[in-house]
């Protein structure tokens, strides 16, 4: 690398030492690079930034967003570590919306998602930290003449050990400035850290807790206004007239704007705008959509079934083992219902078109498909749009969509004054995106001894990825999120998988959705698992375990969360522990589940005991976070999430009829992290995509009945 690629100084930047890096992509990138279902641009190299001021504060521009997840105390945990700094003396800015530069190396694009960022990180950050590092230290042993070998760094400071000689990282910068870079430097051992690893205090939680943190609906700018909006009460609707004369007549309300699809009011406040939206008369054209249901949909997704889909795994011959003397056959249908992601910092954005150009501020997980959004409504080029990113009040995948940005640039451009946009709790529910409907047949056969000799799962549902990024798939090649964990991670001779994709009707626009295909696999796969162990008549536990010979990393979490959830020991009447287990996104994750059934069915949870190995694990208090939030996201899904579709309507509105769970049903959750020396596996998302599975088959050992979809009513559980 050539030293005018790493680093550039200049006016503007007071002195600091400026690196910026073009760093290659992580291992597991690396390998995903040259799968057949990667993304075709996955060898674009971010460009990462570093600053040192004089003062010595370390800046460093993060390809990645905050929304929750601690990833603005971990990546700085990984660069302090590496440049031997105090975590207090790093700060973050978010990078702009820039493909080429930002792009998260496994997907190919700027977005933050797939719980991605630490596996993407994870060698960028420490190689830029130990390369500035060694910069540093090079810069000091030319000041004093010395040899780098005889320097070491501490506290921000570079350090003479022979003499006792330091100078400042900040009093450096600009000598280091100037020196050739140094190739290959290695990272630390991670025996040899200090940081990361420990628990650390996220930097984040003073604002967030004194109210100085800023969210995109905290957007404030001179001259603002803003907008509430409504849709068509059919989804896909569009606007006929519109009888705006009461609407106008409330105090504070500006104007009424109308686009194909949506009716916004503007007004001086929000609360203004909600009532002059309430007073307009729509004479609204719904569509094709007016008799659509759940039914309808469940319906296609069933039948789709019975076409030919594509085969995502093949191993062994299943219908050699099918017909095998002796051979058991097990067969089931499973099926995942539709959810809405229903984030508590509800959808928003704001807009400000001015001389050929457009501003939007917001929190966004897709800064470049927001330009994109904005720009096909608009004709004003994506290289005009600049995004203004905030923290998140809740992503879980609902903002790696921009379609509501392009809906509020419908309505700006029809003004010549910054314009925020909110959606309300109702519309966001009723007209967001939807994680799709799922069925999953399976089969599998068990010899004489208990064993699973084949196992088959053909599973139908929306292609998400054929949507959001077609250029991840390839012709006759499976959308891999819809598969993924679709095989089970068991030692099983004979495996076949196959996809069918099925659509809903346009305008019900399917999305990730936290756990995104793991999500729906993991729940259909493992419940069957407890199946097979029944009709084996062997132990859960014990069944899984003599099928994981081959994984030993989850072999292990599932010992671990045996062992510490006390399970074989006895429970009461109609009380039971339920077990499942995963690895996805780099990571394995174990859990059991221990619930009480009243006689009249209401379930009471009691305890859910969690093993994971995630790798390292940078800062174990976020990991911990992350499962607990994660588990509480899942058990909000299966236990409460119920969303349905009449006469082309979603007819739940607000959290009085979709609910998330509260604080006081929430179970005790023991969270145990297993060490592992590996490099760091994602944990966003596999604490939601483990409760479903481990949750349902708690409810048999409880109450004897097996059920393959949810949530799941106390009707079906009385006694």
């Amino acid at each position: 690398m050539e030293r005018r690629d790493f680093l550039k100084i200049g006016a503007g930047t007071g002195g600091a030492f400026v690196a910026s890096f073009c760093l290659p992509l992580p291992a597991g990138a690396a390998k995903a690079a040259k799968s057949p279902t990667a993304p075709a641009a996955a060898s674009f190299e971010p460009n990462v930034y570093i600053r040192i001021a004089p003062s010595g504060k370390v800046t460093y521009v993060i390809p990645f967003v905050e929304m929750g997840q601690g990833s603005f105390t971990a990546i700085p945990m990984m660069l302090a570590e590496e440049m031997d700094i105090p975590l207090s003396s790093v700060t973050v800015e978010q990078a702009p919306a820039d493909e080429k530069r930002y792009a998260n190396p496994i997907f190919g694009m700027q977005i933050t998602g797939g719980s991605a960022s630490m596996i993407a990180a994870w060698k960028a950050v420490r190689t830029a930290g130990a390369t500035c590092r060694a910069m540093l230290v090079n810069a000091a042993a030319d000041t004093w003449q010395c040899s780098a070998q005889e320097c070491v760094t501490r506290d921000g400071k570079v350090v003479q050990t022979a003499t006792g000689k330091q100078l400042t990282y900040g009093a450096l910068a600009t000598k280091a400035a100037t020196l050739a870079v140094p190739k290959d430097v290695p990272p630390k051992d991670p025996k040899a850290y200090k940081l990361v690893g420990n628990p650390t205090k996220r930097l984040d939680t003073v604002s967030k807790t004194n109210g100085t943190a800023q969210f995109g609906i905290d957007t404030r700018l001179p001259g603002m206004k803003v907008a509430a909006i409504t849709h068509c009460p059919v989804v896909g609707g569009k606007v006929r007239r519109v009888d705006d004369r009461q609407a106008l007549a409330v105090r504070g309300v500006r104007r009424v704007l109308v686009a194909d699809d949506i009716v916004g009011v503007v007004a001086e406040h929000y609360g203004a705008a909600r009532k002059g939206l309430a007073a307009l008369v729509i004479d609204w054209d719904e569509g094709p959509n007016a008799g659509f249901s759940t039914t309808a949909w469940k319906a296609s997704v069933r039948d789709a079934l019975k076409r030919k889909g594509i085969v995502s795994k093949q191993e062994g011959d299943f219908a050699a083992a099918k017909a095998a003397p002796g051979a058991r056959l097990v067969e089931v249908e499973y099926d995942a219902p539709t959810m809405v992601h229903a984030p508590l910092e509800p959808m928003n954005c704001t807009l400000h078109f001015h001389d050929g150009a457009c501003d939007v501020w917001l929190g966004t997980q897709a800064p470049v498909k927001v330009q994109q959004a904005v720009a096909a409504v608009s004709g004003v080029p994506v290289e005009k749009i600049q995004v203004h990113n905030f923290l998140i009040g809740g992503g879980f995948g609902r903002r790696l969509d921009a379609e509501y940005v392009g809906q509020a640039a419908k309505l700006a451009k029809q003004v010549d004054f910054p314009l925020k946009v909110v959606y309300s709790r109702e519309e966001d529910i009723r007209h967001g995106s939807f994680r799709p409907l799922y069925c999953d047949e399976m089969a599998a056969t068990l010899d004489a001894a208990g064993r699973i000799t084949a196992f088959s799962h053909r599973l139908s549902g929306s292609s998400i990825v054929a949507r959001y990024a077609p250029q991840w798939l390839q012709p006759g090649v499976a959308d891999p999120d819809a598969v993924e964990a679709a095989e089970t991670p068991y030692a099983i001779p004979a495996k076949i998988v196959e996809y069918v994709p099925v659509e809903p009707p346009p305008g019900y626009m399917t999305a990730f959705w936290r756990g995104v295909g793991p999500n729906h696999n993991a729940w259909a796969v493992e419940g069957f698992m407890d199946e097979l162990a029944v009709t084996a008549k062997a132990d859960p536990v014990a069944f899984r375990l003599a099928h994981l010979n081959d994984n030993p990393r989850l072999k292990a979490v599932l010992e671990t969360a045996a062992a510490k959830s006390g399970w074989g020991t006895p429970l009461p009447a109609r009380t039971g522990r339920g077990v499942a287990v995963l690895n996805a996104w780099g990571s394995h994750i174990a859990m059991v589940m221990e619930l009480s059934v009243t006689p009249d069915g209401a379930v009471m949870l009691r305890r859910l005991t969690t093993a994971l190995d995630c790798g390292i694990a940078v800062n174990p208090d976020s990991v911990v976070a992350q499962m607990e939030g994660g588990h509480i996201f899942g058990l909000t899904a299966v236990m409460l999430g119920k969303l349905t579709i009449d006469k082309g309507r979603v007819e739940q509105s607000n959290f009085h009829d979709f609910p998330l769970m509260r604080i006081d049903q929430t179970p005790k959750m023991d969270i145990h992290l297993v060490h592992s020396s590996a490099e760091p596996g994602g944990v966003g998302e596999i604490g939601t995509a483990i409760v479903a599975p481990a949750y349902i088959n708690a409810l048999y050992a409880a109450t004897g009945k097996r059920l393959r979809s949810y949530p799941v009513t106390p009707e079906e559980l009385k006694a």
